[in-house]
């Protein structure tokens, strides 16, 4: 993206998943922009509000971006059933987890807190338990008939559908919806924006997958691709501006593949077009996206990000290997050549543009030299970040029903050591090219570590933290020199230009 400080709220603090606490865990892959961030899991929603509400929910939720986005949704659809909502479980009618099935890691948590929400149900026996999203869809019958620890079972193409499933349940009855769409895209439901800053939001312009990666179980969560309408999404976002948000992330499985065309006027809007448009709706809204895909990302694109300084100078793009024999084992649609050829493109375009990257090691078959292929193109790409996982079978994936997963166990942790040593160096390399620079950063949040300090992204959406001077805001710009800086965060002092 063009000039701006990755990723959740692509992302938020991204750059505050410390890489010794990714070393410590063993993730599936993600195809959704890694907007997952491990301090967010399991967040659960609430609001201020002096209104008195005869029913309250607690939503709980698990996994990638698109699964927070789907839960504001859900609060929306909630809100006009005259629902509150509660950080406090035991003061809930209702409680709904919002499940993901993209890494073994996050299902597994899940079904823990299920098992725990045993109890509170059995305290509280007028109370219900849903479960939302991916596993949803892919694991219901489990859910209702054999675990029997919930009342209702929500896809993620069915929260319209929740007035009945919840009147339902009321009644005694199991409750379920999860079938896919190939309409469903709510685009005139607007989303209730619980536990927002107020300055940073997320907008979803598509929902699905029709990639079929093999190693990716979305396709059969989420169903087939589809675009939102162009209108609602603008309209979704000048209402964001209307009520002071300053940067918009735009998300989709692939927004690259974005194109709506308005049957009516016979307008068609591909994802250049549309990316014009929002930073046209005023230059004080940055602009970012998620996530990406190397066979689609376009000349247009580039050109149309470089164009516009609202939006931010960050693409991530993920590569997953850097071997050509296994990108077509995954069916990624594109050889390590092609993925060079973009980055140099990208360079080409926009030389100061950051980009970050999704790698999976020990994918079904990689030998040694094929891994060490991967760690050369980090070398020659020297992403400023990456999500690195080991790769781990996925229930009903191509991968899982026709090939084997047949790299061992300990070589694959190993894999996952020397790439993540690698992208340490060339993270902490990228900061310090940094230091003495003066970056525009648009302030989120009081620093995590003193209130003395604001921390907010740049247009690289690296993580920036400065002292306050008592002349700046949450939500504002600022200039800050740049004197420090780590793998993680850059560090510096307010200027004024």
């Amino acid at each position: 993206m063009t000039k701006k400080c990755l990723l959740l709220q692509v992302f938020s603090e991204i750059f505050s998943i410390m890489r010794d606490k990714i070393t410590q865990k063993t993730f599936n892959p993600l195809v959704l922009e890694k907007t997952i961030e491990e301090d967010k899991q399991g967040l659960a929603y609430s609001q201020t509000s002096d209104k008195v509400f005869e029913k309250k929910a607690f939503i709980e939720t698990y996994g990638c971006q698109m699964n927070f986005s789907d839960t504001e949704i859900v609060a929306s659809v909630l809100t006009d059933m005259q629902y509150g909502f509660t950080s406090n479980e035991h003061e809930a009618d209702v409680i709904f987890i919002n499940t993901c099935s993209i890494r073994e890691n996050a299902e597994t948590k899940v079904w823990a807190r299920l098992k725990s929400l045993k109890k509170t149900k059995q305290q509280k026996p007028s109370l219900l338990v849903g479960v939302l999203g991916c596993m949803a869809e892919r694991l219901k019958v489990k859910l209702l008939e054999q675990e029997k620890l919930v009342d209702m079972v929500v896809g993620p193409d069915a929260y319209r559908d929740l007035p009945r499933l919840i009147s339902e349940a009321e009644s005694g009855q199991k409750s379920v919806n999860v079938l896919l769409s190939r309409e469903e895209t709510y685009a005139e439901i607007a989303p209730i924006r619980l536990n927002s800053n107020g300055v940073c939001a997320f907008v979803t312009i598509m929902r699905g997958c029709d990639n079929m990666c093999t190693f990716c179980v979305v396709p059969f969560t989420r169903g087939r691709e589809r675009s939102r309408d162009f209108t609602s999404i603008l309209n979704e976002c000048q209402e964001l501006v209307n009520q002071g948000y300053k940067e918009v992330t735009l998300l989709g499985q692939n927004v690259d593949s974005y194109h709506y065309k308005n049957e009516e006027t016979d307008e068609n809007c591909n994802f250049a077009q549309l990316l014009e448009k929002v930073a046209l709706l005023t230059p004080d809204l940055r602009v970012r996206f998620s996530t990406s895909h190397p066979k689609d990302i376009t000349d247009e694109v580039l050109y149309t990000i470089a164009k516009y300084e609202n939006i931010c100078n960050y693409i991530h793009l993920p590569v997953q290997s850097g071997n050509s024999r296994i990108l077509e084992v995954m069916n990624r649609g594109y050889t390590r050549e092609w993925y060079l050829g973009r980055i140099a493109k990208i360079r080409e375009i926009m030389p100061d543009c950051a980009i970050s990257t999704d790698i999976i090691t020990g994918f079904c078959s990689e030998t040694e030299e094929e891994h060490q292929e991967t760690v050369s193109l980090m070398q020659a790409v020297k992403f400023v970040y990456a999500f690195t996982f080991t790769y781990s079978e996925r229930p009903n994936t191509p991968a899982a029903k026709r090939m084997k997963d047949d790299v061992p166990e300990e070589d694959k942790k190993r894999r996952l050591a020397e790439i993540i040593d690698l992208q340490g160096i060339h993270s902490k390399e990228n900061n310090l090219l940094e230091i003495g620079k003066i970056c525009k950063v648009l302030i989120e949040s009081n620093s995590k570590r003193s209130d003395k300090d604001f921390c907010g992204r740049s247009d690289q959406n690296k993580m920036v933290v400065f002292p306050k001077t008592g002349q700046e805001k949450i939500g504002d710009y600022v200039f800050v020199k740049i004197a420090e800086a780590s793998s993680a965060t850059l560090k510096g002092e307010r200027v004024f230009i």
